[in-house]
């Protein structure tokens, strides 16, 4: 029960995703299993046939070889084409349900507080989007087509060999059914803790070889480099041993598939002997029903390598399930919308981070208008940052509510990606033309430096932006921002860590480019807040203080920020 409850949210997906095109490749893969089926029952057959009809004149002239051998071209014909219908068919229901997969796994990930879970475990979150994703596959391509193929594959050969003796027909496809779908039953239940080991140690062995590349200088210099080397080396031989253990079981499972084959051969000549001998059954039918026989274990022996995977699709399947659900609840209840003449509206509302037990922000009340260019200082820990992420809805109130209009948030880390960047620039407006990407550079004052790299706008970045400096990476973040129409912009210490110069170079050109905005600045930086016209001062998650430009209590409060 407990497993059926995990696949529900992927079955439910599958069938909303693409479900008559699944059932049609399902169609065309049975169908083309019993043209192979006939194939060689016929083949056989009709060249029985031919040679006992050629043993006499009269016979041989008599023989009609126009009507099998037409219907053997037509189940070649029709095999090849159904086999070719059958991969295109399948393989794409199968990514159209990955790709509709993979979307509500981001809406699932859209959810506040999201952000923060991706960055406590990105490798982790990574695997699940790719291989997790990837392992769900098994259910349609290597379990149920080959399940109803096998099935179509036992009734067939049943029919053919129950039209020459009803007994030894039910027997064959009984047989068929019990040891096939048997076999693959037992390697499920036998396979799934190394299946599941293997996919444990894999993610490990990814995560951790990330970790030892990315932090080989750190671990160096912390003499740990050789015990991570160590671990590394570990996990990668507990998922050699777990691949071992499912080679094996893979093995065992071909041997036990060939013996039930062999014994049902064996069962069927023995029977057709017995047939023979009592003159029921003639030498053409007799080689009809041994080489149906012989190809009808074939399509169960196809389940083998599902059944292998189907562990590691099942622990797929309970990681997935929580946040497909979570998918599906995501275009719920749009965000509402603060009146008219207010850019953000808090009412009383309270804020507490997952695994925070208390809270980061105590009730709040708050009203800032359309166009205001607002501060908000405070020491570290204050909730200034969380202001923001309620502004951005990255965060829900625990308790009261708060909205906005809506927004684009400069985070105090610039996010860039191994990409282009074009494609960089791209993330903030897929649409946006060349020109346009060179006016907002030329306005964050970075048009000269990518006009100076070879390759302009197709200059390739490195993982995080590597190959730019740590204030042509703000820039970039700031075209970015400019690219996008919000009528709000949330800045979270947007000048930290870059050199005086630059950071009043950057804050000039936000001001120039501000006008008509809405501004909410987290800073502790005199710099910034020099920008806003209000400053809201923040102090263990509480507004002590709403200071306004003019009052006396503004110029302190500007003053004891960290100067530049």
């Amino acid at each position: 029960m407990k497993a059926w409850k995990d696949l529900q949210p992927v079955a439910r997906l599958f069938g909303q995703a693409a479900r008559g095109r699944l059932w049609l490749g399902a169609g065309l893969a049975t169908l083309t299993v019993l043209a192979g089926i006939a194939l060689l029952g016929v083949s056989g057959w009709f060249i029985t046939a031919t040679a006992l009809a050629g043993l006499a004149t009269a016979s041989a002239l008599a023989f009609n070889v126009f009507v099998p051998s037409a219907a053997i071209r037509l189940l070649a014909l029709g095999r090849t084409a159904g086999r070719y219908a059958e991969r295109l068919v399948t393989h794409d229901a199968t990514l159209a349900v990955l790709a509709a997969l993979r979307e509500q796994l981001f809406r699932g990930w859209a959810q506040p507080e999201a952000a923060r879970a991706l960055l406590r475990q990105p490798a982790r979150l990574l695997f699940r989007l790719t291989g997790d994703v990837d392992a769900l596959e098994v259910f349609y391509l290597r379990l149920l087509v080959p399940a109803l193929a096998a099935f179509g594959a036992a009734l067939l050969a049943g029919g053919v060999l129950g039209s020459l003796d009803l007994w030894l027909g039910l027997a064959l496809a009984l047989w068929l059914l019990l040891a096939g779908w048997g076999i693959a039953a037992l390697v499920v239940r036998r396979a799934r803790s190394a299946a599941w080991r293997r996919a444990v140690a894999l993610e490990r062995l990814r995560s951790r070889a990330i970790d030892l590349v990315s932090g080989q200088t750190d671990l160096a210099m912390a003499g740990r480099l050789a015990a991570q080397c160590t671990v590394l080396d570990a996990t990668d031989a507990r998922l050699a041993r777990a691949d071992r253990a499912l080679q094996r079981l893979e093995t065992r499972a071909g041997w036990a598939y060939s013996v039930a084959g062999t014994l049902a051969l064996a069962g069927v000549l023995l029977a057709a002997g017995v047939l023979a001998g009592r003159g029921t059954l003639n030498a053409p039918a007799a080689a009809l029903a041994l080489l149906v026989t012989l190809s009808a274990m074939e399509p169960f022996a196809a389940l083998r390598r599902g059944a292998i995977e189907a562990g590691r699709s099942w622990l797929a399947a309970r990681r997935l399930a929580p946040r497909l659900q979570a998918g599906e609840g995501a275009p719920a209840t749009p965000e509402p919308v603060p009146a008219d003449g207010a850019a953000l509206v808090v009412h009383e509302a309270s804020a507490t981070y997952l695994g925070v037990h208390q809270p980061t922000l105590h009730p709040l009340s708050l009203h800032i208008a359309v166009g205001e260019q607002v501060a908000v200082i405070g020491p570290s820990g204050a909730g200034k940052s969380t202001l923001l992420a309620l502004a951005a809805a990255e965060l829900r109130p625990s308790a009261g509510t708060a909205c906005a209009l809506p927004s684009t948030w400069l985070t105090q880390r610039t996010e860039l990606f191994q990409d282009s960047l074009r494609d960089n620039l791209r993330l903030a407006d897929p649409q946006a033309h060349d020109e346009r990407l060179w006016a907002v550079l030329d306005a964050a004052g970075l048009a000269a430096d990518v006009r100076a790299l070879p390759n302009g706008l197709d200059t390739p970045l490195g993982e995080g932006g590597l190959g730019l400096s740590g204030g042509q990476m703000r820039r970039l973040a700031l075209a970015r921002l400019l690219l996008r129409p919000t009528p709000l912009w949330l800045l979270d210490e947007p000048t930290e860590g870059l050199d005086p110069p630059i950071a009043r170079d950057v804050l000039q050109r936000l001001r120039s480019h501000a006008q008509g905005r809405t501004l909410l600045i987290a800073t502790h930086l005199r710099r910034e807040a020099a920008l806003a016209d209000r400053l809201l001062v923040f102090r263990q998650g509480r507004l002590v203080d709403d200071l306004r430009r003019g009052s006396a209590g503004f110029a302190a409060a500007l003053q004891a920020l960290r100067p530049d």
